[in-house]
């Protein structure tokens, strides 16, 4: 049975590839968090929708493509390539994520993703925030 983690990683997928920030947060209950590991994790829905918004609304396409994905009941594993489409070029980079999902909510707990943030941010060093 994968249901409520299945529900809560496509929801969370429909809301990036949008761009809708608000959507993206309200995946995650009030104290959920998200770490690009190795760096500290945002904690709250303020901070995630610091983290999701300026990626998100500088993107004109943003497309996270699963490449494998594995399923419990409140845990998923999503192997994905993030491609977000910035200025014209498309930016990718290569993510494993974990999600922990709240078995009486359904709602994301904990996201621990691990990508490679140096190639990600040599990606971005043309990019005028």
């Amino acid at each position: 049975m994968s249901g409520a983690s299945r529900r809560i990683t496509d929801q969370l997928l429909r809301a990036v590839h949008q761009r809708d920030v608000a959507a993206v947060v309200a995946c995650f209950v009030p104290d959920g968090s998200w770490q690009n590991v190795p760096e500290p994790p945002a904690r709250g829905h303020e901070q995630l929708r610091a983290l999701f918004a300026p990626i998100l609304e500088r993107s004109s396409q943003v497309h996270w493509e699963v490449r494998s994905a594995a399923y419990e009941p409140t845990r998923a594993w999503l192997e994905r390539v993030d491609r977000f489409v910035i200025d014209g070029r498309e930016r990718a980079a290569h993510c494993h994520g974990v999600f922990e999902v709240d078995a009486t909510s359904g709602l994301l707990v904990e996201v621990r993703d691990y990508v490679d943030l140096a190639s990600w941010r040599r990606q971005l060093a043309d990019v005028h925030w």
